[in-house]
């Protein structure tokens, strides 16, 4: 069973930079993809980046890619996502999320633990 606690979400004026953080307990964080999701009231989840377990792959939306970097830190047990150029559009609750994989380069479509998720405003 995988614990996940994001932070780093707040208000923030269009352009500017938010970085979010999402730490890992329990399991071996190491044996799980992860994603960044986000979800606005009334819309279906968006995954906005994901990255494979040994970090060498990663997938972004299109509407965010040249925006934003997900990274993770295995030691730490961590996965971060810098987001750049903010819009007002990328006002959103953000969720970190984890899937057991096997294949070190592989980036899950279904993720099977979720952090409580951190509110992001983008104002204009």
């Amino acid at each position: 069973q995988v614990q996940l606690v994001e932070s780093g979400g707040g208000l923030v004026q269009a352009g500017g930079s938010l970085r979010l953080s999402c730490v890992a307990s329990g399991g071996t964080f190491s044996w799980y993809g992860m994603g960044w999701f986000r979800q606005t009231p009334g819309k279906k989840r968006e995954r906005v980046a994901g990255i494979s377990w040994s970090g060498t792959r990663t997938i972004y939306a299109d509407s965010v890619k040249g925006r934003f970097t997900i990274d993770r830190d295995n030691a730490k047990k961590t996965v971060d996502l810098q987001m750049n150029m903010l819009k007002p559009e990328d006002t959103a609750v953000y969720y970190c999320a984890a899937a057991r994989v096997y294949d070190p380069f592989s980036i899950p479509n279904e993720y099977d633990y979720w952090g409580q998720g951190t509110q992001v405003t983008v104002s204009s």
